[in-house]
């Protein structure tokens, strides 16, 4: 199993903003955001306001695994999202 690490930083760096600035965005405290950021613990409704304030899919808040799929960060079972 692919282990699947979330683009936040590397997005928020594409962006111009912090990850301080991003997180005030969501209504969250930086250090809390931070510390989530590095553990990947985001649930699928925060993952949508990331996703939301960064401008961006859900799908391309993950690394593109070399195996072609997205793995939960929290259970590990893989996750199929269709673009339209």
């Amino acid at each position: 199993m692919a282990n699947t690490e979330l683009r936040i930083k590397e997005l928020c760096k594409e962006r111009g903003i912090t990850q301080a600035q991003l997180a005030d965005k969501l209504g969250i405290q930086a250090v809390s955001f931070s510390q989530a950021v590095s553990r990947n613990k985001f649930n699928m409704d925060r993952l949508a306001e990331i996703a939301d304030a960064l401008g961006v899919e859900i799908p391309e808040l993950f690394d593109k695994p070399k195996d072609g799929i997205i793995h939960s960060p929290h259970c590990g079972k893989s996750i199929n999202i269709k673009v339209e």
